[in-house]
């Protein structure tokens, strides 16, 4: 079985939720929405219905898309939606941590087991007995413990590094990759035997420039969730800055644009900087001049929306197109910094920016 997904929010509501297994479909979008899926695509509609026939099953499930996808927001549906939503959901993405901790970090182990280990420790195993296990990058495990995980998948048991019994697991694995594990196998940088026990479900997710239709419903999640913590207001957006946003390629899918979003709020407008090419050329946002680095944040806005201002020859129309915000709302920031600078020419502007 596959199927389709946005990420929408790389953080999802720590609060309880209901299983989603009995729902309604109108309920089962506004619990999935709650937790951070969010859209109307069809996309999103088909990864609502998988996540309500799958979630309630106890089968492994395998997540593949590209960076930036949400793979772990809907690890954490799936869990939500399961009988072990009450369970804990402990996530681990074995490309963040050193291959020789992974087999400790995952199994546990006894005290003495090898130089270092002055106690007894629990793994993640344990630590999510009842709930879900969320592997991320799976394909980043060495081989010699893709042949352990196989194991413990097949017997239900693990043995923590150094024991010499065996203990019960209670958990339900959903793994995650950015590669394609089918190709992986192919390659023999992917046990077979344990992709196809991963892969019970597989679900593809999409990149965000497949469903570019939620884009605007997306940007105002992110600055309502961004806005507060920021201490700032959120942006009026122009039908042309959303215009804008919806045909930029996303090569970092909602990761990317949710840091947009932050970066956006932070500057005070989605043009600080110009979007990256189709093909990518400019992924790497601009650093922030090195004199501007102390500056607080109102300083920082005023510096751009003068530069914005110049750079359109002192027409205010313009520059507030340009920056997402009507004509009076930059009039308003004018008058706030002064008067003379409400009637400011381009030259004046130019000396000072």
């Amino acid at each position: 079985m596959t199927g389709s997904a946005d990420e929408i929010s790389s953080s999802i509501s720590g609060d309880a939720v209901q299983p989603l297994s009995n729902a309604r479909p109108a309920s089962v979008r506004a619990a999935a929405e709650s937790m951070g899926l969010i859209g109307r695509s069809s996309a999103i509609e088909q990864l609502r219905a998988l996540i309500r026939r799958v979630g309630p099953m106890p089968s492994t499930v395998l997540l593949q898309g590209e960076s930036g996808t949400g793979k772990e927001v809907v690890a954490r549906a799936l869990h939500h939606s399961s009988a072990r939503a009450h369970g804990p959901f402990v996530p681990l993405n074995c490309a963040a941590i050193a291959v020789e901790l992974v087999e400790s970090e995952l199994f546990g182990h006894v005290k003495g087991a090898f130089t270092g280990a002055s106690e007894n420790r629990h793994g993640l195993f344990h630590h999510a007995r009842g709930g879900s296990l969320f592997l991320d990058e799976i394909g980043e495990l060495p081989l010699t413990l893709q042949a352990r995980l196989l194991r413990v998948l097949e017997e239900r048991t693990l043995r923590p590094v150094g024991a010499e019994r065996e203990v019960a697991v209670d958990v339900r694995i959903i793994a995650a990759s950015n590669r394609d594990l089918a190709a992986e196998v192919r390659a023999g940088r992917f046990r077979e035997d344990l992709y196809y026990r991963l892969a019970v479900v597989d679900i593809r997710l999409p990149s965000l420039r497949e469903y570019p239709e939620d884009i605007p419903r997306l940007v105002h999640h992110f600055m309502q969730q961004l806005a507060t913590p920021l201490g700032v207001a959120p942006l009026a957006l122009s039908h042309d800055v959303l215009r804008q946003l919806s045909a930029h390629s996303w090569p970092g899918n909602v990761r990317e644009l949710r840091n947009r979003v932050e970066r956006a709020l932070i500057l005070g407008s989605f043009l600080a900087e110009p979007m990256a090419t189709q093909e990518g050329l400019s992924r790497t946002p601009a650093a922030l001049p090195a004199d501007e680095l102390e500056l607080s944040l109102a300083e920082v806005e005023r510096r751009h929306i003068e530069r914005v201002t110049v750079a359109c020859g002192g027409n205010k129309t313009e520059a507030a197109r340009r920056l997402g915000v009507s004509r009076k709302t930059l009039e308003r920031k004018f008058a706030e910094w002064g008067e003379a600078d409400a009637d400011a020419d381009a030259d004046t502007l130019v000396r000072r920016a």
